[in-house]
């Protein structure tokens, strides 16, 4: 009885990290092949460029989990920053920057890593 409740045990530990971590968490690919890595604690998440010309710069920052976020967009070639959402529906992440209070939006799709 008590190894297999160890055992039990054991399956939840291994299992818990990938069950806590948030969907948005991970590193995803642009469709222009840049790598973004996305990291956070509590319920922000900020996004880094890990590749490319803008490499170790920021992103921006989402808010929200289980798969909804809002938040910043930092567009680096235009030096500007939006007001952003994200969604993560599987292996992949719907980014996007919003004006006029989110009337027109710019989205791009990225592919987990």
């Amino acid at each position: 009885m008590f190894r297999i409740a160890s055992v039990a045990a054991f399956a939840i530990l291994m299992t818990a990290g990938t069950a806590l971590a948030d969907p948005i968490e991970g590193t995803w690919k642009r469709p222009n092949g840049t790598l973004i890595s996305y990291a956070g604690s509590a319920a922000k998440y900020c996004g880094t460029v890990m590749s490319g010309e803008y490499k170790g710069k920021s992103i921006g920052c989402m808010e929200g989990g289980g798969g909804a976020y809002k938040g910043t967009v930092n567009k680096l070639d235009e030096g500007k920053t939006y007001n952003g959402k994200a969604s993560v529906s599987g292996n992949t992440l719907s980014l996007s920057g919003c004006v006029l209070g989110g009337l027109i939006c710019k989205s791009e799709k990225l592919t987990r890593q």
